[in-house]
């Protein structure tokens, strides 16, 4: 359709904007919206394809004649927020006193600090026995604020304010949010910047899943994230915003805190990125509301009746405004209203405060409590806040709104002074090179005050749960007898079907089956869970609105209002943002849920790196199950479907606990040992275990067993012949164990005798052997602790062959810890994988029975115990390539 620009009928148009207009002053901007967006609708349906607006003028959502009442006492707020304003920096001045490597932020709170405080002084519920408490994801670089805050509420002393990043001795603060370092404090890690948004719209709809299935009443709570302009460039902060919309979140709020500058500079200074950023959220389907001018702006709008302060205000760009605020009233006047004289004879009378008075949204209590207010009133859809700030306002010439602002930590004392001026504080000058914290009396105006709108809102937060008061009785051991006895009469399973089998037992358990929340992302099918469809059904809160394609099978797509699984399509990192709503849901919602995603190991913990990390701060709780595990396990898939390093990432995460586990009976005791831990003793550790698509017969569980598979190493098959002179010991784990079982029937031909080991987990084995050698250290004089690796080994006899189906690093790490004197070769899958059959895959990276047979052989010929031409004589007979390329070559 072609867009018109001349008007043929001036006085018709008059009319329709008069209706319009009357339709505003009477019924409210919201009417005026829902009718013209009827007539679009219209129009469309009619097969007009009109152009639609991106964006609405650079100005407030929230017409001034709309704004809400402002409920408190605004003169105490600002005088409060000047108290709190000033101790954050001094928080970071005094740490950088102590040690000027130690850094902080000064200028992300200080531009925050007017939006922080409507929040935490009328919105933002605490958990009560009728409420269970608004979530807050704290933008990461504001933490010096909510430390400055805690202060004055009495919540953190001095003493810890002067510790501010100095958190060994134990009564610092940490730099960032974060609950691992603070257990009692902050309740969810907003950095690395990106992952706020991402977690927040998953425990969004967490909140949801909870409420439908009758978990815990989570109606009236409301989560609130809180980003910066900069971080939304990141692509976690912006890959499940339509997600959000689409789920009809109507329970979260995010809050863009737009001061327009990043570390190196502006955010967009040849753009506006609110402009783009509203483009983007309307475009995916949030509410948005944008708080660009502060009140003092009003009048000047309201005098605007030819549109040319507005135009002015959409022309000009972010690096713009930027550079107004670093200069002066008087920079301003000629540089802004100047743009046009009829701007300036707008504003003759006005002084050089009055000028600079004219500041933006965010710094507005009056603005920012109804944007707040109507975001809590939004139905449907989440709600985002742009709202316009000046980085680093109140510290003047150190830092607002200047491209080193993000980075200053230090003031010199003329600015120390200049900024006490500014907070109108009554610190004498005598005082002031000390940089001291101010805290009036707990009788004063202010701090009663605080205390009281906080106690309204049920209580000082930000505050975390550690532990859920709720109780669950997991199911005995036993409960797994089916996967725990041998295969019978040679039937072959995976440990992916054994994993399946053992989730429907639990699901199936009267005390906690309802409690199991499995996440997948569109993997299902590939791991035999599409029967859990129709089972227990997939979470929807519409339901499922059309009749599935298989909806005559047993196993159909079935959508759930009430479903138990969370299907996250083809997005590893939107499930991990589920699997830490579940995970943290102790804390959060005090209801213990028991979360268990499984995802290809290549694409899980490869993709999802930084999740797993922040999932060990925050303190989650549950499984991440690794399937199709191994370089080789895996036929034809190639390079980036094979897995040899998912266990070297998962190691670096103290509170992870990773399995490699080769048969059903070991991952039926490590995840029945792992709701031990986590359901029962309520410990803060998670689980990594990885299972396999390849079909082969189990041995069954044997007594005595259990001990040695949760430590992580346990003898599997003893030697044939205790009183052969050639012995060798072999240890696997994973897809390889069975290599391992062929190796010895190899080495009988050679009259060598092995021992077989099953390494359920190398790192556990690390940790024991480092922390035993830690203890000996520090303990000389006492009698010295033996690894449990080395205890075990120790009685035996031969050299030891390590093989994996991951890189010799994974083996490697108990290298430290075997029995002295004693050779250890490790086998690996190092390099890049490639397509092929498992059979030849395992040739190709020297970790197949022939090679382990192989370094058993030539690890005897080094101790003298065979002549070396034996081991030639055998890689002739395994047809063994000596030429060809190592697979871990370029």
């Amino acid at each position: 359709m072609k867009e018109t620009t001349k008007d043929s009928d001036v006085v018709e148009t008059e009319e329709w904007i008069s209706a319009l207009k009357s339709v505003i002053k009477i019924e409210g901007p919201n009417r005026a919206y829902y009718l013209i967006k009827k007539m679009i609708k219209f129009l469309l349906h009619h097969g007009m394809n009109i152009p639609l607006f991106k964006n609405t003028a650079y100005i407030n959502t929230i017409p001034n004649h709309f704004d809400y009442d402002f409920p408190g006492n605004i003169k105490i707020e600002e005088r409060l927020q000047s108290l709190i304003r000033w101790n954050a920096m001094v928080l970071v001045i005094r740490a950088n006193k102590i040690d000027n490597s130690l850094g902080g932020h000064l200028s992300s709170f200080a531009s925050l600090a007017h939006i922080l405080e409507v929040g935490f002084n009328h919105f933002w519920r605490a958990p009560t026995h009728n409420h269970g408490g608004d979530l807050i994801y704290i933008q990461g670089h504001s933490s010096p604020g909510i430390y400055a805050r805690a202060f004055l509420e009495g919540r953190l002393t001095e003493e810890q304010m002067i510790n501010f990043r100095q958190e060994v001795d134990g009564y610092g603060l940490s730099s960032y949010p974060h609950p691992k370092l603070m257990p009692k404090f902050w309740q969810f890690p907003t950095v690395s910047m990106g992952l706020g948004p991402l977690t927040a719209i998953h425990q969004a709809r967490f909140l949801k899943y909870l409420h439908a299935r009758k978990i815990t009443n989570t109606i009236n709570r409301k989560i609130w994230i809180f980003c910066g302009d900069g971080e939304m460039d990141e692509p976690e902060s912006m890959s499940e915003l339509s997600m959000a919309a689409r789920e009809k979140l109507d329970n979260l709020i995010m809050i863009v805190n737009c001061n327009l500058q990043r570390l190196d500079g502006p955010v967009r200074g040849n753009s506006k990125i609110i402009q783009e950023l509203e483009a983007h959220f309307y475009g995916v389907g949030w509410h948005v509301i944008k708080v660009i001018w502060s009140s003092s702006w009003d009048k000047l709008l309201e005098c605007d009746h030819n549109g040319i302060l507005k135009k002015i205000m959409m022309d000009t760009l972010d690096g713009e405004y930027q550079n107004y605020r670093s200069k002066n009233s008087d920079f301003i006047r000629k540089n802004f209203f100047g743009k046009h004289p009829e701007l300036l004879e707008m504003i003759k009378e006005m002084s050089d405060e009055d000028i600079w008075n004219l500041t933006f949204g965010g710094h507005d209590l009056r603005k920012i409590y109804s944007a707040f207010k109507m975001a809590q009133k939004n139905k449907d859809k989440p709600t985002v806040l742009l709202i316009k700030s000046i980085k680093g306002y109140g510290l003047g010439e150190f830092g607002e709104a200047r491209n080193i602002a993000h980075n200053v930590k230090k003031v010199d004392n003329q600015g120390i002074k200049s900024i006490r001026d500014f907070f109108k504080l009554p610190i004498p000058d005598s005082e002031l090179s000390l940089v001291p914290f101010y805290k009036p009396s707990i009788n004063s105006p202010e701090i009663q005050y605080l205390k009281n709108c906080r106690k309204k809102l049920g209580g000082y937060l930000p505050k975390r749960r550690q532990k859920s008061d709720e109780k669950l009785l997991i199911p005995p051991l036993e409960a797994f007898k089916k996967i725990l006895e041998p295969t019978l009469n040679e039937r072959k399973i995976s440990t992916t079907y054994a994993y399946v089998r053992i989730l429907n037992t639990i699901l199936r358990d009267k005390n906690i089956g309802n409690r199991v929340v499995p996440i997948v992302v569109d993997e299902s099918r590939t791991f035999g869970m599409e029967g859990l469809f129709r089972q227990i059904g997939i979470f929807s809160q519409v339901g499922q609105l059309y009749d599935p394609v298989d909806k005559g099978q047993v196993m159909y797509y079935r959508e759930e209002k009430n479903g138990q699984i969370l299907q996250e399509g083809i997005n590893e990192a939107g499930g991990m943002g589920s699997w830490i709503a579940a995970a943290t849901a102790y804390s959060t919602s005090n209801c213990i849920m028991i979360p268990f995603f499984i995802f290809y190991s290549m694409f899980g913990f490869q993709r999802i790196g930084d999740l797993a990390w922040l999932a060990g701060d925050i303190r989650a709780r549950g499984f991440l199950i690794g399937g199709t595990s191994g370089r080789t396990t895996i036929n034809g898939e190639g390079l980036q479907h094979e897995d040899g390093h998912s266990h070297i990432l998962a190691s670096t995460i103290p509170n992870c606990i990773p399995y490699d586990p080769t048969f059903a009976h070991e991952v039926a005791v490590i995840i029945h040992h792992g709701l031990h831990c986590m359901i029962s003793n309520q410990e803060d550790v998670f689980y990594y275990i990885t299972v396999m698509n390849e079909n082969y017969s189990h041995p069954g569980l044997k007594k005595g067993q259990e001990k040695g598979i949760l430590k992580g190493l346990y003898l599997l098959k003893k030697h044939n012949h205790e009183k052969s002179k050639l012995k060798v010991q072999l240890i696997g784990s994973g897809a390889i164990l069975r290599e391992i079982l062929a190796a010895q029937i190899l080495l009988q031909e050679w009259d060598i005798d092995s021992a077989i080991w099953s390494a359920t987990s190398f790192t556990l084995l690390a940790r024991d052997g480092q922390e035993t050698t830690r203890w000996n250290m520090l303990h000389p004089t006492k009698k010295q602790k033996i690894a449990y690796i080395t205890k075990s080994l120790e009685k035996s006899n031969g050299p030891i062959i390590v093989a994996t189906d991951y890189m010799r690093l994974f083996a490697e790490q108990i290298r430290a810890f075997i029995p002295k004197g004693r050779i250890y070769k490790v086998l690996g899958t190092d390099g890049f994988g490639c397509s092929d059959t498992r059979k030849k895959l395992r040739n190709f990276f020297e970790v197949s029975r022939y090679y382990i047979a192989i370094a058993a052989l030539n690890s005897l010929a080094k101790e003298n115990l065979i002549k070396f031409s034996i081991v030639s004589e055998a890689i002739k007979k395994y047809n063994i390539n000596t030429e060809k390329q190592s697979p871990f070559s370029i």
